[in-house]
């Protein structure tokens, strides 16, 4: 009776939770000119295969670190807190959530001070890289046509704006069938400023193409560069001794478009 007792305690005990870490890389180009602007390379963790943290090193063309980004998704998976800093020219922004406020920060330069502003309680909200996790939530509506709307933060405005993804069709990205979206401005400033268009694997669901204004601004820091930005391997294994080099690693000034 008691080794029966056991068994079932075995067969019923809660599994051991599955960490990993990935990494993957997306290769940054001019979409005019197919020029290489830079690289942009993605180490991730999951748990039970739900992403808790990101650690993005971007690079210019000759390998060169500029910027780094770090996102947490434990508070928020579409709307994860993240800190971007740019070396080339001192720039940081971020969302960060206190007491279950959030709030958008940014300094725009060095010796610049710090300027935030708490955002409204929106259920909408999407931040950062929790554009990936809400595209994967969203997807049955989305491929059958439907119009999702969301609120996306934007740090350097110090507010979320609105917006809407629609389905613009099918294609085909590195021989993977993959589906494709648009993320633009609602109401009539979404037919005048500029949209995003992105690319998902349709069985993977993993971001192939990107193609817009990035977050990277240009080498002198007074606009936002257009790219397309290709992640053309799936994400491999990686280990945590990439993981500290990533987060440890000195970032340099170098020239996007030299």
């Amino acid at each position: 009776m008691v080794k029966r007792l056991l068994v079932l305690a075995c067969l019923f005990a809660p599994l051991p939770a599955l960490a990993s870490l990935t990494f993957e890389e997306g290769v940054a180009r001019e979409p005019d000119s197919d020029r290489l602007l830079y690289r942009e390379q993605h180490l991730v963790r999951r748990l039970d295969g739900e992403p808790t943290e990101r650690l993005v090193l971007y690079r210019c063309g000759d390998g060169t670190p500029f910027a780094r980004k770090r996102v947490d998704y434990r508070g928020s998976a579409v709307a994860p807190e993240f800190v971007f800093e740019d070396a080339r020219i001192g720039y940081r922004e971020g969302l960060r959530r206190r007491t279950g406020v959030e709030s958008l920060w940014v300094r725009e330069g060095q010796g610049e001070a710090e300027r935030s502003a708490p955002l409204q309680d929106d259920t909408r909200l999407v931040a950062d890289a929790g554009f990936d996790e809400f595209i994967r939530d969203n997807w049955t509506p989305l491929v059958a046509g439907e119009s999702v709307p969301l609120r996306f933060a934007v740090p350097s405005r110090l507010e979320s704006l609105g917006f809407k993804v629609n389905r613009q069709g099918s294609a085909q990205f590195g021989g993977e069938p993959a589906e494709t979206f648009r993320l633009r401005l609602g109401g009539l400033l979404g037919w005048i400023a500029p949209h995003i268009d992105v690319a998902y694997g349709r069985d993977s669901r993993r971001l192939l193409r990107f193609e817009g204004l990035s977050n990277l601004r240009d080498d002198d820091g007074e606009s936002q560069l257009v790219a397309r930005i290709e992640f053309p391997t799936p994400a491999r294994a990686a280990t945590e001794a990439q993981w500290q080099a990533f987060a440890g690693q000195p970032l340099s000034a170098c020239r996007v478009r030299a």
